[in-house]
């Protein structure tokens, strides 16, 4: 008899709550690693998600969420009926963002009472600094019994508890104030990349017209099957990957391929979920699922990207693994041996572990990353320099390549009117008709023809378009076309001589248009030619000349076709790599990151998975939401010469850091020396830790002066 095979316990998908830190998932992991009946346990930093199987019959599910409870946090399911993932909450509605909000507001009510009864004070800031220190001992405890009992918050805890021992209240409220602000950005940060995914999602549209029998219904477009046929109008967005069977367009691919310009479609050509349709009509046949369509793998991207980098521990975690538990443990031995072995006096050497344990207090090294940080964020924020936490600031310095997207980023994302080429006409004249036959049309060419003809235009009669092929009206009574060299070549208007002139433009990267008068007749005439092209910014080889000498190599990874990507690279000086997907692009950044850390500079939805899988991804000002959502730095002004002050301000800010870890650690050092050899006591302790944050503070103000070179 055969045995049937065991039915696998179903998968849960939670929000777990204030899950935004490395140690936050290492704690919840190394606690479900010891409940009986959890199996595939996967946590997402990015979505504060939590996925596991749970046999219920070992371990109900009511036991599991109170073991994260337990933990300090709390977790929601997703994905069953009728639950929704929780709309993401203002800070201030947040656990962590009401804790430094009273917190804050008892130290400024201590401080206030001090100008009138210092003892009043005194409760003041015990009260603050009880509040803030009770959830960090609650974490410390939750981490001691994952195998980590010697974390940040194990350090911050016993410096909190040992300043009130003292009677150093306010700096042990100060302390525990500034490390509950630290951990609300650090959840901020990790909402804002979570809503740069859902923003993603927004892309395809919700409903479709699904043509069945001859007639249209509008349906959900998440219930589109594979092989059904749905109508896409102009102006609308495609509601699902498919192949034209029917109707002639250009279409806007932007968000998916980087293209430049839209591109003209026929029968047979594929189109893409969130695609825009400019001009006509088009019927498609769904060729992939809405799981699976173009949108939903650029998310699988970004979430696959963001799993697979190595989160960057905070650098004062890293370091209190040593330093906690050596200066705990010279603190109790110093306590308590001296009484016990060789007869001294218990209150003699109390006062000196306790002074140890001042000495040891975090509020030097609490404050050393962080005040860094803040003063370079504060001073980049003011230069249009955006910088989503320590982290990415941290991975500027250190990288070896910068990878530019084209379009919109190292190019303005608009395409400019480059050569007049007059055949007949003089020039002026050319740029005036083909202006005046374009009037109305909405085609990005048509706009910048539009754009480089100042002057009043004649009105034009009878227009229309032939899509992907050209756009026809009547100006001063004669019919004129605006029309690709295609729609020239197949009228007769195009001979040999204006053939070349044309190859000749396309192999610099430029797209060109004809002006024809009498399109329709028998005897077509080319008046002129026009070259068009989205041009480097003004500062691109300006930035990429800082990049080289900063010894930063960088390179261009485009979605455009090979002879615009090379023509723009050429001009510019950098490596190129062309028609690239968004997947190309990972994979590309992938293989650069083998060589060094990398840069990737975008703005647009087909950079989001390289933007997520480069060490630090940079997104433009006037990029979209998702790229800006899903970067870790953004440059608010349109101007790429932001990447080297990146770059620069991140190498002053670790420059910055290392000194201040030297000043808070060297002066404690020396006084632990000076402690336990009985040259200074509790005062001179305490001097040392207010001295040392002092020093700390004050170094990490003067990021605030930091300014970029002038362009």
């Amino acid at each position: 008899m055969t045995t049937p095979p065991a039915t696998l316990p179903p998968e849960l998908d939670y929000f777990v709550e204030g899950m935004d830190c490395p140690s936050c998932v290492r704690k919840i992991e190394g606690a479900l690693a010891r409940l009986p009946g959890t199996a595939d346990a996967r946590t997402n930093l990015t979505r504060q998600s939590l996925t596991l199987r749970l046999d219920e019959t070992r371990t109900s599910r009511a036991a599991l969420e109170q073991t994260l409870r337990s933990l300090g946090h709390e977790p929601r399911l997703l994905g069953g009926p009728g639950m929704a993932a929780p709309a993401a909450r203002p800070w201030f509605h947040t656990g962590q963002g009401r804790l430094v909000l009273t917190t804050g507001a008892l130290l400024v009510l201590a401080f206030a009472f001090g100008l009138i009864e210092p003892a009043l004070a005194t409760w003041g800031y015990a009260a603050a600094t009880l509040l803030g220190a009770a959830p960090l001992a609650r974490k410390a405890w939750a981490a001691a019994r994952a195998g980590e009992p010697f974390s940040i918050n194990t350090l911050v805890t016993l410096a909190a508890v040992g300043a009130l021992l003292i009677g150093e209240g306010a700096e042990a409220a100060v302390v525990v104030f500034f490390f509950a602000v630290g951990e609300l950005l650090e959840g901020v940060a990790v909402g804002r990349a979570r809503s740069g995914i859902q923003a993603l999602a927004a892309l395809a549209p919700k409903t479709a017209l699904l043509l069945k029998k001859g007639q249209v219904f509008e349906v959900p477009a998440d219930t589109l099957k594979v092989g059904q046929t749905v109508q896409v109008q102009p102006g609308g967005r495609v509601p699902a990957d498919g192949v034209i069977v029917e109707g002639h367009s250009s279409l806007d691919d932007s968000p998916v391929t980087g293209e430049s310009v839209p591109v003209f479609k026929a029968p047979g050509d594929p189109v893409y979920a969130g695609s825009i349709n400019a001009d006509a009509v088009l019927t498609v046949q769904v060729s992939r699922a809405a799981q699976d369509n173009t949108i939903a793998r650029i998310i699988h991207l970004v979430e696959q990207a963001e799993a697979s980098r190595a989160p960057v521990a905070r650098f004062i975690d890293r370091f209190s693994r040593v330093y906690t538990p050596v200066v705990v443990l010279v603190a109790a031995l110093t306590a308590t041996l001296p009484p016990l072995l060789l007869g001294g006096a218990w209150h003699e050497w109390l006062y000196k572990g306790v002074a140890l344990l001042l000495i040891g207090c975090p509020c030097a090294l609490v404050l050393s990353v962080p005040a860094a940080i803040t003063s370079a964020v504060s001073a980049g924020a003011r230069r249009g320099l955006l910088i989503k936490g320590g982290a990415a600031l941290e991975a500027l310095g250190s990288v070896r390549t910068v990878a530019f997207d084209k379009t919109g980023t190292l190019t303005a994302g608009r395409p400019q009117v480059t050569d007049i080429v007059p055949l007949g006409q003089p020039e002026s004249e050319v740029l005036r008709l083909a202006a005046a036959t374009e009037q109305g049309s909405a085609h990005p060419l048509a706009r910048a023809i539009l754009a480089r003809f100042p002057g009043d235009l004649p009105a034009a009669l009878d227009a229309r378009a032939l899509p992907g092929q050209a756009v026809l009206a009547t100006v001063e009574g004669c019919p004129y076309a605006v029309g690709s060299p295609r729609f020239a070549r197949e009228r007769g208007a195009l001979d040999a001589g204006a053939q070349a002139q044309v190859e000749a433009l396309e192999r610099q990267g430029k797209t060109v248009v004809a002006l024809i008068e009498a399109p329709l007749l028998d005897a077509p005439r080319l008046l002129g030619l026009i070259a068009l092209r989205d041009e480097p910014r003004a500062d691109a080889r300006a930035a990429v000349t800082a990049l080289r000498d900063l010894g930063v190599r960088p390179v261009m990874l485009t979605g455009d076709n090979a002879l615009t990507g090379q023509a723009v690279a050429q001009d510019l000086g950098l490596d190129v790599q062309a028609q690239l997907l968004p997947e190309d692009k990972l994979r590309a950044v992938q293989d650069l990151r083998r060589g060094g850390g990398v840069v990737m500079v975008g703005d647009g939805i087909n950079d989001a998975p390289a933007l997520a899988a480069a060490d630090v991804g940079v997104a433009m000002g006037g990029g979209t939401d998702v790229a800006l959502e899903t970067a870790h730095a953004a440059l608010l002004r349109p101007e790429v010469g932001g990447v080297p002050d990146l770059i620069r301000l991140s190498r002053a800010t670790m420059r910055n850091i290392r000194q201040n870890v030297a000043f808070a650690v060297g002066l404690k050092v020396v006084f632990l020396i000076t402690t336990l050899l009985g040259i200074t006591g509790l005062w001179p302790a305490v001097l040392s830790d207010t001295g040392a944050t002092a020093l700390v503070t004050a170094n990490a103000l003067r990021l605030l002066r930091f300014g970029a070179p002038r362009r």
